[in-house]
Order: structure tokens, then C-alpha cells, then sequence
């Protein structure tokens, strides 16, 4: 069965030797990892295995007591497999390692009284005693609404601005000896004749090639 946690997620990072727990915010998902909890049953393992090295080292030494010697490091073996792996005193030990590790990071957490959601110190609203979702914190808001209406005052003001002093034109050059429209260079691409634009010698605005008065102030071209 697995374990409950008071937050909505939790990670286990417990292994054989140790509990270690990571709790996570219900709102940004930050975490918490409490303390490592060293296993007591992984230790007592380590510690028999040690003994039974010993004195298997201790009969080949002195030269005697080989068989009891044998028997001993073998009946401490057979004790060390208890604690190897998940054993069901390594799950009690577990289990006791998750209610202390949630009172632990219960420490670094809030609970909100209106969606009963579990949250950390940077969303939770102290003032309130609410979740920033329920209850946002008002200086945060007043930030926020300021430099919404500060970007809506520059764009205001971009609007009213002139930025373009120059003059737009787009005419369009058509042949003056076969009418088609000349789309770009000083010829014309149908028939070959001068395609550039006069310019006005009083006004200086541009006018079809081969025309003979000026569009813009009648002035007459020579």
C-alpha cells in the first residue's frame, strides 16, 4: 500500500542503506527534501558481515579453529540476509522514516484555509494566511497592474508620434513608345526604348519619361 503524503506529490529517495524524501509545493512544484535517515537494519548487515570477515581472518592466522571459524562466518551470513534488499524490517523502518520526514518538511510548507492546498514560503501570503491563488499578495498586484498600464502608455504615445518625415511615392513607369509597364532598370524590357523618370526642373518631382508638362506644377519640359 503506498504511502499517503500531505502533499499532493512526493518523491521517495530512500535505497537500502538510508530514507530521504522530497515534498513538492502543490502549486509550483518546487521541493523540499528533508534529512537522510540511515537505515538501522543496513547497519546492523554491515556490521555482522564486518564480524564474520574478522574472524574468518583471525582462524587463518593462527592456524587453528578452522571449522568453528567457518561455521561462525557462515551463520553470520545467513543473519546479514535478513537486512539485504526490502526486507519487512527495512519496511517498518520505512514507513516510521516517511511520518518523520513529513513533520519535517511540514516545516516548510502552508496550508491554505480555503483550497486546503499544501504551498511554499513564495506562495503563500502570509498577511492572509491564503495561497497567492486565493488571496494575491497586494504589492504584488499593484507592481504588476502598473507596469501593465506603463506599456500601455508608451504604445499610446507611439501612436501620437512621427517617425517618418520622408515622402512616400509608388508610381508606377510605363514605355513611352509601347505603353507596358517598366517593373525596374532604365529600359524598357519590351521594346527597348528609355524608361527612366524626368524630373521637374522647378518642382523636381518625378514624371513619366517622354512627358511634356510637368504632373505636379504644369511646368513645361523642353
Amino acid at each position: 500500500m503506498p504511502m499517503q503524503s500531505f502533499t499532493r506529490n512526493y518523491e521517495d529517495n530512500s535505497t537500502e542503506a538510508g530514507f530521504q524524501f522530497t515534498f513538492y509545493c502543490d502549486k509550483c512544484e518546487d521541493g523540499f527534501k528533508t534529512k537522510f535517515i540511515e537505515s538501522q537494519t543496513y547497519r546492523k548487515g554491515n556490521l555482522l558481515r564486518g564480524i564474520s570477515r574478522g574472524i574468518s581472518i583471525g582462524t587463518s592466522l593462527i592456524g587453528r579453529g578452522q571449522n568453528l571459524g567457518w561455521s561462525l562466518e557462515r551463520g553470520a551470513d545467513v543473519i546479514s540476509e535478513r537486512f539485504e534488499g526490502m526486507s519487512p524490517e527495512w519496511h517498518k523502518e520505512h514507513e516510521r522514516a516517511f511520518e518523520v520526514a513529513m513533520n519535517e518538511a511540514k516545516g516548510h510548507f502552508h496550508r491554505c484555509q480555503k483550497c486546503r492546498s499544501w504551498v511554499c514560503e513564495s506562495d503563500f501570503n502570509e498577511e492572509e494566511g491564503l495561497c497567492v491563488e486565493c488571496a494575491p499578495r497586494l504589492n504584488v498586484e499593484v507592481a504588476a497592474a502598473k507596469s501593465r498600464k506603463m506599456v500601455q502608455d508608451i504604445e499610446e504615445k507611439a501612436q501620437e508620434t512621427k517617425v517618418f518625415e520622408g515622402k512616400i511615392e509608388s508610381k508606377a513607369i510605363v514605355c513611352p513608345e509601347c505603353g507596358k509597364p517598366v517593373t525596374q532598370g532604365k529600359f524598357c524590357s519590351n521594346c527597348g526604348a528609355k524608361a527612366v523618370m524626368d524630373t521637374c526642373p522647378s518642382c523636381g518631382a518625378k514624371s513619366q519619361p517622354g512627358a511634356r508638362f510637368c504632373s505636379e506644377c504644369g511646368e513645361r519640359f523642353k
